[in-house]
């Protein structure tokens, strides 16, 4: 969030997965700052999300635009003109739906979530490139900070 130690995705984190810092107590009007990387490839981020659900081609397509909101969960902004972000959905086929319509539905809430926390994950877990002036990860800018501050 913005230049804090607390993740968009607080609300969605399953055991500390990504320190545990909770939801930030305060959203500064800087927290809700245009922050860029630079040109359309630096901003995007693409996804897939895999289920061993037997799915058709519409159903497919309907759970990668449900589960693009995990994309809104995670990042601010998201879907700009910098960048290209896409998330890909792919079905095994291996167990049938019990419901066509609440099946499906329940699914992408699901995968939302999960991606949501994927990419919370990934940052939390990220090691900054080994190169001179390299972007500092987010655990060199704030490390194992515990959890206080937070919500809940």
């Amino acid at each position: 969030m913005g230049a804090s130690r607390h993740f968009w995705a607080a609300p969605f984190e399953q055991n500390d997965e990504f320190g545990g810092r909770g939801v930030a107590v305060e959203i500064s009007p800087a927290d809700l700052e245009l922050r860029a990387k630079g040109l359309a490839p630096e901003n995007t981020t693409l996804a897939v999300i895999a289920t061993d659900a037997r799915l058709s081609k519409a159903q497919c397509h309907r759970l990668a635009v449900m589960a693009q909101d995990g994309l809104a969960r995670a990042i601010y902004p998201v879907h700009t003109p910098l960048d290209g972000d896409v998330v890909f959905a792919a079905a095994t086929g291996k167990h049938d739906l019990a419901d066509p319509i609440y099946s499906l539905a329940e699914l992408g809430m699901v995968a939302a979530n999960v991606l949501a926390r994927a990419i919370a994950r990934g940052v939390y877990e990220a090691h900054a490139l080994s190169f001179a002036d390299a972007v500092p990860s987010w655990r060199d800018k704030f490390g194992n900070q515990g959890t206080a501050g937070r919500v809940g």
